[in-house]
């Protein structure tokens, strides 16, 4: 039984990295020299940065000293072989193909599976996924649940997928036209929430009776298994491990970016238990990435993702993570900035179109609080909303992604401060104009002017 109860990092720092504190005026200099685009400040001028927890992890001890012990032969190193049985060891898929990062798995998965008029579902596709599905043609369908369109709604699993929808949508369309469906665990876009089991055997049930296969994005499987066991009827004396299986098990494959719950700082991988399939995503692979025993990766990665694919089940571990992020989303939440409820397990989304609602749409609230946000206090955070989306936005959100094993309390307590006073004077901010954006992916390059006042 748990004597203190406040819930401590399980982990020790040795080694240390210094942050830059910048003034005021370097940091307003810095966003008209970016267009006020966070993502083209230098990460030298940020003091902390949330703007992903992809790839931003701190590395343990034991992936420090697998990096050592990796193998760089180009074809057949024993890194190799480790990773793939870290991976099969989890996933229980038979085919292991090792890529440079998660949207590597997500192009050659549509390349080779979509066609133009096809469609396929989500709960809710992330940018990158959506932009891989569209650029074969294909279409991008999201299922989120109606209830979830409500940020301040506090109900458990917000982030499954809208079965009864699935449903019309392969009963209107016709399953020929759905190659398959793809399940985001845990729901980034949709505010971090997570997809219960129950769930996920509800769209088997209906993937297998129409003959379409079932594919996570598996990116943060950890942290949807914590809130199954915390949440979810009849898990509590699972491991988080048990869980995770579970999830798999459900599915044909997955794609997975070993940058979030693997603590790696590149990587990823495609999964499937289709030998036919399979073929044609080496040979892709081949051709953009690398031989099929390495993906585009050093030996060194694959042995850092073989460990923190252990590390990342470590029930200590978990409960910490998700914690922590509560910490924050609560101590905002109940000071008054209103944040996608309940709060998720790798970031805490803010509600900006609610929290700015002088600012309309087409002037961008999220990226106008983003901006405000790093002018105010030198954090960097991303918008997730209409300029992300476009026309797909369901809300206008800026998301505070945390970074695993980097942050200590005393970051959280000055992430609390600055937005809680952010906050109070947000009736000063003013929105956002597009001042030129590349045909995709427009959030990452696109320039912004303010709206004159």
């Amino acid at each position: 039984m748990r004597i203190v109860k406040t819930i401590i990092e399980p982990f020790r720092i040795k080694s240390v990295e210094p942050l830059k504190r910048t003034t005021p005026e370097e940091r307003e200099h810095c966003l008209q020299r970016a267009g006020y685009n966070l993502f083209q400040i230098p990460s030298e001028d940020i003091l902390i940065d949330l703007l992903t927890d992809s790839g931003t992890s701190a590395m343990s001890t034991g992936q420090w000293a697998g990096i050592m012990r990796g193998d760089e032969s180009y074809a057949g190193s024993p890194s190799f072989f480790r990773f793939q049985a870290a991976v099969q060891e989890l996933t229980g898929f038979r085919h292991v193909i090792p890529t440079h990062q998660g949207r590597a798995a997500e192009r050659i998965l549509f390349t080779v599976m979509c066609k133009p008029g096809h469609l396929v579902p989500n709960n809710t596709h992330f940018d990158t996924t959506r932009a891989n599905v569209e650029f074969t043609g294909a279409k991008a369908v999201d299922l989120a649940l109606p209830e979830a369109a409500d940020t301040q709604l506090r109900i458990p699993f917000k982030g499954n997928m809208n079965v009864a929808g699935l449903r019309e949508l392969i009963a209107k369309e016709g399953a020929a036209r759905i190659p398959l469906i793809m399940v985001t665990v845990t729901n980034n876009s949709g505010g971090g929430q997570p997809v219960s089991l129950s769930n996920l055997e509800a769209v088997r049930e209906v993937a297998g009776a129409h003959g379409i296969p079932l594919y996570l994005d598996a990116c943060r499987f950890a942290e949807n298994a914590w809130f199954i066991r915390n949440d979810e009827p009849g898990y509590q004396n699972w491991t988080p491990t048990q869980i995770a299986r579970k999830m798999f098990s459900l599915a044909d494959g997955c794609t997975f970016s070993a940058k979030k719950d693997a603590f790696a700082n590149i990587g990823g991988f495609l999964c499937t238990n289709d030998d036919r399939l399979a073929q044609h995503e080496k040979d892709l692979l081949i051709l953009t990435e690398g031989f099929p025993t390495y993906g585009g990766l050093a030996g060194r990665d694959l042995e850092a993702i073989a460990v923190g694919l252990e590390e990342v089940l470590h029930p200590d571990y978990l409960e910490y993570r998700i914690a922590s992020t509560r910490y924050l989303g609560r101590h905002i939440a109940d000071n008054g900035v209103p944040i996608v409820e309940p709060p998720g397990g790798h970031a805490i989304y803010i509600d900006a179109g609610r929290m700015l609602p002088h600012i309309p749409r087409h002037q961008f609230p999220g990226q106008a609080l983003s901006v405000e946000l790093y002018r105010h206090a030198g954090v960097r955070s991303v918008e997730i909303g209409s300029v992300m989306f476009g026309e797909h936005a369901r809300n206008e959100l800026l998301r505070l992604a945390i970074p695993r094993r980097v942050y200590t309390q005393s970051h959280v307590d000055y992430l609390v401060e600055a937005i809680l006073e952010v906050n109070e004077r947000k009736q000063q901010i003013r929105g956002f104009e597009i001042d030129w954006e590349p045909p995709f992916l427009r959030h990452f390059t696109a320039r912004f002017r303010p709206v004159a006042a």
